[in-house]
Parts: structure tokens; C-alpha cells; sequence
């Protein structure tokens, strides 16, 4: 698949999802990385006005199982997020964030992903790391 088509794919996705809900969209992809970016807004805050901690997490998982979904044969296997964890570095009020999850190890069964969520200005927001259950059907 080309990159525009799997772009189109997850995006596809995304439609009457969580992700459609966050306003996620996938932007990028290449042979060991997939990015999407979140628009931050009263949508997505916590009572405090900054970006919730939460919809930073469910960006991340969105993006990593995303991803382990394109490096697998989707015919014959599921993915499915087994244990996620953040550390939330810097706060945002506005703008956009941007999530980019890259392979750490690309098992048969298991997938590791460090998702790196960053501003328009490459500023780290959070760091998060995703493993991923590949089962089959």
C-alpha cells in the first residue's frame, strides 16, 4: 500500500469513533512510524482549561494500535492495546498536538511503541509507550 492510501485507510477509521470524537486525523506515515495530530480546544481540556491528560493518552493509543494495524495483515489478525503509560511533561491550552508512534520492538505477537505527542513548536507534551497484542482471527 502506498502511503496515501494507508493514510486514507485509517482515517476511514476514525469514522462514528472516539478518534472522529477528538477530531484525531492521521497525517503521516512511513516504514516504522505513524503520526496524527489532535486539535487542543474546551473539547479537550480538563476543568483548568489545559489539555486533559486523557484525551493525551487516548491520542497515543489511537495512533500506536493504528499503527501496529498497517505492519500487520488485518485479514488475519487483530490488534489489541494491552497496557499503555504517560508522563505528561508540558501543558497546552490551544493549537495542536502531534502524536508520532514509532516501532521499539515488532514482534509476532507482541508490538512496543513509544508515542511522542509534541506541539507545533516540536516542544514535548507527553511521552508515552504502548504494547499491543497481535491475535489472530
Amino acid at each position: 500500500m502506498d502511503k496515501i492510501k494507508i493514510l486514507e485507510m485509517c482515517n476511514k477509521l476514525t469514522r462514528n469513533t472516539l478518534m472522529e470524537t477528538l477530531h484525531i486525523e492521521y497525517i503521516d506515515v512511513g516504514d516504522d512510524f505513524l503520526t496524527a495530530k489532535m486539535p487542543v480546544n474546551s473539547k479537550v481540556h480538563q476543568p483548568m482549561g489545559l489539555l486533559h491528560g486523557g484525551a493525551s493518552v487516548a491520542l497515543a493509543e489511537s495512533v500506536g494500535s493504528a499503527a501496529s494495524m498497517i505492519f500487520v495483515d488485518i485479514e488475519k489478525y487483530e490488534v489489541r492495546g494491552i497496557e499503555i503509560s504517560a508522563n505528561h511533561v508540558k501543558s497546552k491550552r490551544e493549537g495542536e498536538v502531534f502524536a508520532t508512534a514509532k516501532i521499539i520492538h515488532k514482534g509476532n505477537k507482541l508490538h512496543l511503541w513509544e508515542i511522542r505527542i509534541t506541539d507545533e513548536d516540536d516542544q514535548l507534551i507527553s511521552l508515552c509507550k504502548l504494547t499491543n497484542m497481535i491475535l489472530p482471527k
